[in-house]
């Protein structure tokens, strides 16, 4: 004997009602602002909806329908312009890429953060003398544009041979003499990226508490103290914030990586030079470059997701 269709819960159907009873009851003026809403959206969804279409087509497809139009043929019905080849292509040609962008990104997130707030601390919350053009410099070094760094930069990496330097580990189990390629990568992005954490910290820190930190000194506590047991723990709404800033910065960096891996780097390149390589010579797939986007950004949208409400913690405070 079948059970009788379960009825939604109070509260459920008086949402349900209530929204109901607001559409119908809805103005001319309410009904053009929601339509000039949904136009923004699809506007802005537009391009992810025809990448998305591209990246399941065959190139025959592709050549012979609209970008945003999906690859299904109704009269007759047909799939045959569906495939999922490019998807395989992507991530077997990525995954090599996308595993040295992990050991470069956070690395250098949780460096430049992480330094970022010891800095931030001691010139913000503890008192000494120069704090001022110690201040100026860090903000200083936020407006020095990428491009002006990338000669220094190659030169100091061909000076500095970090895989020379490191030669007796690379005879350990898992370790590979192209890490030093990463390594490098790791200092640039941590050094850039420590003035921007700075400020982020700075303008965090001198909304504490200042009576809170006095009776922390009052009781004794050192200055170091003071900052694992009670700025540290405020301080995690920031750190999403930090975080995903800088590991989406890392993460889609393309321009150090081009100037300071060496020719041919191979093995240790990061994502973003691997994803350039699959637009090929003269014949382009765009299905496959759609799809590697896609398994490109994978990384960072997981970020997102997992730090989500701290990020949206620290930006309202």
């Amino acid at each position: 004997m079948s059970s009788p269709p379960a009825t939604p819960e109070p509260e459920q159907r008086t949402r349900r009602e209530r929204a109901t009873t607001a559409f119908r009851n809805a103005g001319p003026r309410r009904l053009v602002l929601y339509a000039t809403l949904l136009a923004i959206v699809a506007f802005y969804l537009a391009p992810l909806e025809a990448a998305i279409m591209t990246a399941i087509k065959t190139n025959s497809a592709f050549n012979t329908t609209l970008p945003f139009a999906p690859p299904i043929e109704l009269f007759p019905p047909s799939l045959e312009g569906f495939t999922l080849e490019a998807w395989r292509v992507a991530i077997n040609k990525l995954s090599h890429g996308i595993l040295n962008s992990l050991m470069l990104a956070v690395p250098a997130t949780i460096l430049s953060a992480t330094l970022g707030s010891f800095a931030a601390y001691g010139v913000t919350n503890v008192e000494w003398k120069y704090q001022m053009p110690i201040i100026a410099l860090f903000i200083a070094g936020i407006f020095i544009p990428y491009q002006a760094v990338l000669v220094p930069l190659s030169r100091l990496f061909a000076i500095v041979d970090t895989q020379s330097l490191l030669a007796p580990l690379w005879g350990l189990p898992l370790m590979h003499a192209h890490y030093s390629n990463i390594i490098n990568l790791i200092i640039a992005h941590t050094a850039y990226g420590i003035p921007i954490t700075f400020l982020l910290f700075r303008s965090y820190y001198r909304n504490l508490s200042e009576e809170m930190l006095e009776a922390a000194r009052l009781d004794g506590a050192s200055v170091f103290s003071i900052y694992r047991n009670i700025v540290l723990p405020l301080s995690k709404p920031m750190f999403a914030v930090t975080l995903i800033y800088q590991f989406t910065q890392v993460w889609n960096d393309l321009l150090f990586a081009l100037v300071i891996l060496p020719g041919g780097a191979g093995a240790g390149e990061p994502v973003t030079v691997a994803l350039t390589n699959l637009s090929g010579g003269i014949i382009q797939s765009f299905g496959l470059q759609m799809a590697g986007a896609f398994v490109a950004a994978i990384p960072t949208l997981i970020v997102y997701i997992a730090f989500g409400e701290q990020f949206a913690k620290g930006v309202a405070s």
